[in-house]
């Protein structure tokens, strides 16, 4: 295991800045996933620890080792790509046994550690398969196989499982985090699937054009965004505009049409402009004719279903309330669920109510 530091990341390609002065920690057997929409910088970053692109600026530090100016070959990382890269004319033994052959180890210490990478993988039997014969799942498993068979110091994934379909993706996002803790490597993972990223890292640094727009546990920077731009590229968020305005016991921002919305966050002085985010999960849906008596502090918007999506464990609605529309999840555990042109009252506790910084999207 290592520790992996880029301190003040730069890579321009023309006038655009692929990699804008990026610096990020990984610690020591971590887990650390790269979120962001294509042309972030995530893969730029990745193939600059790799090796593969060389920064304009800045340095790259296993376990403080400048390695910036060794070749790919000496960094001691392994890598899958999205497609594997694996060799279709080699079975998966001599698939996975590559890197140990390239590097001349004995025949008997290559099987040895082939076969101890196949029981890692659950793969043992099948050494003599051609990988077109093997499920996608499977493939993806030996070309995990292949990178770790030569113990490398960091493990480097590139969208490991876009090609897999939605179901294998998810029991392969279960067995590379066990192969991962099982092996205990520092792991740098790309992806822009925000519920992958969540489900697999233990951090998170979400990429916007070249920058890193907030960095922490996938808990923490779901429930406590930090910009609008990570407010609504990690999960779904409602957002509110408005000038903060002087109330006891509580803030409050007005957003026009009538509405104010309360958040337990500390505001700018009043008069000063702010955004807020609240999750839709986070707001309750009432009949307009049988709501609850709100209490202070909490918010209430009163509209009109507009429109329901219906996705089997959970209903998305579409609400119509003065100026804007609102988003709100729901589990499936209604008898009838909203229909357009219902009438109902929207609520949600200030506490989830966040205060964001704007940020182009």
């Amino acid at each position: 295991m290592s520790t992996v530091e880029v301190r003040g990341l730069t890579k321009r390609y023309g006038r655009v800045a692929a990699l804008d002065n990026v610096s990020l920690l990984f610690a020591e057997g971590e887990f650390f996933g790269l979120l962001g929409p294509s042309g972030s910088g995530k893969t730029t970053l990745l193939r600059c620890a790799a090796g593969f692109i060389e920064p304009e600026a800045g340095d790259i530090h296993f376990d403080g080792q400048n390695v910036r100016a060794l070749p790919v070959h000496k960094r001691n990382i392994g890598m899958v790509f999205q497609n594997y890269a694996l060799f279709p004319h080699l079975s998966v033994f001599d698939n996975i046994a590559f890197g140990l052959v390239v590097r001349g180890m004995k025949r008997a210490d290559v099987r040895q550690r082939v076969t101890e990478m196949l029981a890692l993988i659950r793969l043992s039997g099948l050494e003599d398969r051609r990988p077109r014969q093997l499920s996608g799942g499977q493939q993806q498993r030996v070309a995990l196989a292949r990178a770790l068979v030569t113990r490398p110091r960091v493990l480097l994934l590139d969208e490991p499982l876009g090609a897999l379909d939605k179901r294998l993706r998810q029991e392969m996002q279960v067995e590379l985090r066990q192969i991962q803790r099982e092996v205990g490597i520092t792991t740098i993972f790309v992806t822009h699937d925000q519920e992958e990223a969540m489900t697999l890292c233990d951090r998170i640094a979400i990429f916007n054009e070249g920058r890193v727009v907030q960095v922490g546990a996938p808990s923490r920077v779901y429930e406590r965004p930090a910009t609008t731009f990570a407010a609504n590229f990690l999960g779904d968020a409602n957002l509110f505009r408005g000038h903060a305005v002087a109330r006891d016991g509580f803030q409050v921002i007005e957003c026009g049409d009538g509405i104010e919305i309360a958040t337990g966050d500390p505001l700018p002085s009043a008069g000063g402009v702010v955004a807020l985010a609240v999750r839709p999960e986070k707001i309750s849906l009432w009949p307009a004719d049988s709501a609850p008596v709100g209490t202070e502090g909490e918010n209430r918007l009163s509209g009109e279903i507009v429109h329901t999506i219906y996705s089997g464990s959970s209903i998305t609605y579409r609400l119509a309330v003065p100026g804007r529309e609102l988003m709100v999840f729901e589990q499936n555990r209604s008898a009838r669920p909203y229909a357009p042109g219902d009438r109902v009252v929207a609520t949600w506790p200030a506490e989830h109510t966040v205060v964001v910084e704007e940020q182009k999207t």
